[in-house]
């Protein structure tokens, strides 16, 4: 059998071409495939899944790259067509589930014939033809499919606003004086005097962590907080009220019990029990804290009473540079892009077994954007290995690109039949990066490697990052621990004279972090229930809402007049679930306890957790996954000494 071979991806001259052709005869080739099942299906229980996993991977190979182009390609009639074709598939995807008939196909199947992951893949089959409303009448099953089309739509615009909606500041240098100079060279002054500072993160967090201007950093947080305002509030609001019906018609009281239903956490109710059980653990961390910050503030404000996010992020910086000795502008001085990517690539590559080799033949959709091939090293440092999928990474900000991180599936794996192939999203700077974007590249970065790692399972529906939605940050989680070890920076991270960053100041670096994660933790659950809550209560007001929910668990002020919801994209994707961030670090926290720290390379923990967790894929539960790489069920106990030390 010839072994697969990467997608070959458009020239940018034929990429609207090639979408519209590659949507119109997936979805052709779909339908034909599902018509076949309906007539004339397998004799056996496992040629029938076959065949339907078929059908999956062909909708997959769709509506991956068109996630991807619709987030990326630098040509707007292109992720318009690409908008378009999501459309396409989720309207298929949907009006597939609701079909009585081919419903009535897996559920005459005989499960004792098929092995363990056969099996799981016909009852989550079946699970999800429930789920999309196949046992309700003509009229509800229509009103699901009008439902379910219209939120692909509402999130597709919510998105492309937050995306289109660039802000900016203007300043005179000296109002700008803080920010360091490599910043202040790649923003020239322009005829009038004034420096351009975009909402986008090169520029937003520099200038909010580092300006001693309080009245711009104010501005420049509050662009920050109103991209996508007033635009995407009618449109959220709406979007709440659709999934809300779209739950009750199926069965659920409410939008957040429907979703959590297929999660680790399994029920609704228990998301507010879990925010606040984090809550609890945080407040005295939080306290702690949010003292020394205060204390710091009123320093230069005697009369403050509490901070808002304009101020606590440029203060968290002021005390982590007096207090704990860390100067950030010097800590990015060890962290220049080309080196941190290389550092990046050897680092997982160790860990897991990998080799990446710039990809010569692979077709890129903008000039900031690398690709490279994946290898195993199972054969040798030298050997050529198996080939285990392919990568893109496109890690610099530009006009009509997605604006925050994450990983994007370009094609499923499928042992045998498909490689795996993934992209990053990012909005880092080309020159020196903030140690904390490092950690972010080394996070979406794990998703990365558990796409491709988890690619050869067998099974579409199991491929990659599959699991349930409450896991899926864990492993991403667990390996930033690696951008925080002394011994593995040094091996990448260093100044223009060529010299390591110093394991005192990594140690300083570390304590600086500890610091902050009560802040951190508490404003993660304000995110969370705003998540939550605007699900389950949909607010006629949702400033008002927010401002509520930011006092009860936020350690920060709201700021009068900004519309923080209108930017939470979060409320996309993740809907109701945004606790499942907090949810995988406590699971996170419990994995990374089985390595070693003086030893973050053990061949025999590291292999291990490879083939348990990251190649497994969803073939199992996530709980399952875990108990096979601890030896023991995960429990909260690493993270809750973690939070309090």
């Amino acid at each position: 059998m010839t072994p697969p071979t990467p997608l070959q991806l458009p020239p940018a001259d034929e990429a609207l071409a090639w979408v519209r052709e590659r949507t119109a005869t997936g979805l052709a080739a779909a339908r034909e495939l599902v018509d076949g099942l309906r007539t004339d299906p397998p004799a056996e229980p496992e040629g029938v899944l076959r065949r339907w996993d078929e059908v999956t991977l062909t909708l997959s190979n769709v509506g991956a790259i068109a996630g991807l182009f619709s987030n990326a390609h630098p040509d707007l009639e292109v992720r318009t067509a690409c908008e378009e074709a999501e459309i396409e598939v989720d309207k298929l995807v949907t009006e597939l589930r609701q079909d009585r008939a081919l419903y009535d196909v897996f559920d005459a199947l005989d499960p004792a014939g098929l092995d363990p992951t056969g099996a799981r893949l016909l009852e989550k089959t079946l699970e999800e033809f429930r789920r999309a409303g196949v046992d309700q009448d003509d009229a509800t099953r229509s009103r699901l499919a009008e439902i379910s089309e219209r939120i692909t739509a509402i999130d597709q615009e919510f998105s492309r606003n937050i995306r289109d909606d660039v802000r900016s500041v203007r300043a005179t240098p000296e109002q700008l004086a803080g920010l360091p100079e490599d910043w202040l060279a790649e923003h020239p002054v322009d005829d009038d005097g004034l420096v351009t500072v975009t909402t986008d993160y090169p520029d937003a967090v520099p200038a909010r962590m580092f300006v001693r201007d309080r009245e711009v950093r104010r501005q420049v947080t509050v662009a920050f907080l109103e991209r996508g305002w007033p635009d995407n509030e009618p449109l959220l609001k709406e979007l709440f009220d659709l999934r809300h019906e779209y739950a009750n018609l199926v069965g659920y009281s409410d939008w957040a019990s429907y979703d959590a239903a297929v999660k680790m956490i399994e029920k609704g109710p228990a998301i507010p029990e879990f925010i606040d059980r984090i809550a609890q653990a945080a407040q005295g961390p939080m306290e702690r804290d949010l003292a020394v910050v205060m204390e710091r503030f009123r320093q230069d404000v005697p009369d403050a009473e509490a901070i808002t996010s304009a101020d606590a992020i440029y203060y968290e910086e002021l005390v982590r540079k007096e207090q704990h000795d860390v100067d950030s502008q010097l800590v990015r001085t060890y962290f220049p892009f080309d080196k941190v990517r290389q550092g990046l690539l050897d680092v997982t590559g160790r860990l897991f077994g990998l080799r990446y080799e710039p990809a010569e033949d692979a077709v890129l959709w903008h000039g900031d954007v690398t690709a490279y091939d994946v290898f195993s090293t199972a054969d040798g440092e030298s050997g050529d290995g198996e080939s285990l999928g392919r990568i893109y990474l496109d890690l610099h900000p530009r006009e009509g690109k997605y604006k925050h991180a994450a990983q994007f599936t370009i094609t499923n794996g499928v042992a045998g039949r498909q490689l795996p192939e993934g992209a990053l999203l990012c909005n880092f700077n080309k020159g020196l990066m903030e140690h904390d974007h490092v950690v972010t590249l080394f996070h979406e970065f794990g998703h990365l490697v558990h796409h491709v790692l988890g690619g050869h399972v067998g099974w579409t529906r199991f491929s990659g990052v599959a699991t349930e939605w409450d896991f899926v940050e864990a492993p991403s989680q667990m390996l930033e621990e690696w951008a925080w070890d002394a011994d593995v920076l040094q091996t990448f991270a260093t100044n223009a004279d060529g010299e390591p960053i110093p394991a005192d100041l990594v140690a300083r670096m570390r304590a600086a972090d500890d610091f902050g994660k009560g802040l951190q933790a508490r404003q993660q659950m304000f995110y969370a229930s705003v998540s939550y809550w605007f699900h389950t209560e949909r607010p006629a007001d949702l400033s008002r809402k927010q401002v509520e929910l930011q006092e009860r668990y936020s350690p920060y002020r709201f700021i009068d007049g900004t519309h923080f919801f209108a930017n939470f994209g979060h409320l996309g994707g993740y809907s109701s679930a945004y606790y499942t961030y907090m949810w995988s670090l406590v699971i996170a926290k419990d994995l990374f306890s089985a390595f070693d720290p003086d030893d973050l390379f053990d061949v025999d923990v590291a292999t291990r957790y490879r083939d348990r967790i990251l190649a497994a894929g969803g073939t199992k539960d996530a709980a399952d996954l875990v108990a096979d790489f601890l030896g023991r069920p995960y429990t909260f106990d690493a993270y809750a000494a973690w939070l309090a030390r």
